[in-house]
């Protein structure tokens, strides 16, 4: 706010500089009368000096040549003297044309500085956040070293191009830089140097969506697929094999890898959002996490699964939460065969959730909770 002060009080100052001599009352006329006075004091002068000039041309104390030559300088004063008299009762500027300028100024005045903000904020930029100098200067200084850091890489590539590691650290950069076709390039580089691993593939699949504005083209799919086939639990693969099934009007199939994705992930992953808008938006139900005492487990996936459900009750414990998450938490406690926590899961969806509590009372009797 202050610098915004400031720039008003320097435009003010600029704009009175330029218009102060516009406003500026001119000069009084000399008052009736004192210029005729003034004029004929002047002439009196002058006719005096010319009859003095007779009076010693006739005493012979003046030569007939030195009395024309002073005769003539008598009459130019004079007539310089009529001059200057003549232009002080010229007509000067009346208050009317004096209004007109203080007009003039004050509508420039007000005008400038407002054209000039209306300007600024159509082609200027006021929303953006101020930066100090110094945070101007390290960003530049960062931006150039990521740019001789970029430079210096190309240049070992391009000396040494069946160096795979290399094409692999240069690919996500350029991916951040928005250079996709660059990020494609250097992603199959490193594959055909480096071979296929998941994270790989996957990579070079999201490189091959973002250079298609989104789209799931047929090379990223086959990579997505390939790199499920490698690891089924992928999230990336999963994620982007539903987004084409989405693509394709296949809404059944879209929504079914939406719910295994969503099945086997954390509550609070930070992907969770994205499936969820999808899933809703194609008319699923999200499922709930998977038992963690299903046969064929882990103890560390069994471990996963009953930390997921922690996760969730303690975020709705504290923010509350969705008819669809509560009934997530109740019928994942029946599934591990904690009743007791889903009978106290069931009591709180009640009193958060009021009269939408219609889904969580439908999957308490799925898992045999009475319902009162």
């Amino acid at each position: 706010m202050a610098i915004w002060l400031l720039f008003a009080l320097m435009t003010g100052a600029a704009v009175f500089a330029l218009l102060w001599p516009l406003s500026r009352r001119p000069q009084p006329a000399m008052p009736d009368g004192s210029t005729d006075s003034v004029l004929a004091t002047e002439t009196g002068f002058y006719e005096d000096q010319l009859r003095d000039i007779e009076r010693d041309a006739g005493r012979g104390l003046l030569a007939p040549q030195e009395a024309e030559a002073a005769r003539a300088e008598a009459a130019r004063r004079l007539l310089r003297a009529s001059r200057t008299l003549g232009d002080a009762t010229a007509p000067r500027v009346g208050e009317p044309a004096l209004r007109h300028r203080r007009a003039a100024s004050a509508f420039a005045l007000s005008t400038v500085p407002l054209v000039a903000l209306i300007v600024y904020g159509l082609y200027g930029s006021p929303g953006l956040p101020a930066q100090p100098q110094a945070e101007r200067a390290a960003a530049g200084r960062t931006g150039r070293d990521l740019a001789a850091g970029i430079a210096q890489i190309e240049t070992h590539l391009a000396q040494h191009p069946e160096d795979g590691r290399g094409w692999e650290v240069l690919a996500p950069v350029y991916l951040r830089l928005g250079r996709m076709e660059d990020a494609v390039k250097a992603y199959e580089q490193a594959l055909r140097l480096l071979g296929d691993t998941t994270p790989r593939l996957s990579d070079y699949g999201e490189a091959l969506v973002a250079a298609s504005d989104g789209m799931v083209p047929e090379k990223a799919r086959k990579a997505f697929e390939k790199a499920r086939a490698a690891e089924p639990g992928a999230v990336k693969p999963l994620f982007y094999l539903a987004r084409a099934a989405e693509q394709d009007g296949d809404r059944d199939l879209a929504v079914a890898r939406y719910k295994d994705l969503a099945a086997s992930s954390p509550a609070d992953a930070p992907w969770m959002s994205m499936v969820r808008e999808s899933i809703e938006r194609l008319g699923g139900t999200l499922p709930a996490p998977a038992p963690a005492d299903r046969p064929g487990l882990t103890d560390e996936q069994r471990t996963a699964i009953r930390g997921m459900v922690a996760g969730l009750d303690q975020r709705l414990a504290a923010g509350g939460g969705t008819p669809e998450e509560w009934t997530r938490l109740v019928r994942s406690y029946g599934v591990m065969g904690e009743r007791d926590k889903a009978a106290e899961a069931l009591a709180r969806a009640r009193a958060a959730l009021g009269d939408k509590a219609a889904p969580v009372e439908a999957a308490a009797r799925e898992i045999g909770l009475a319902s009162p």
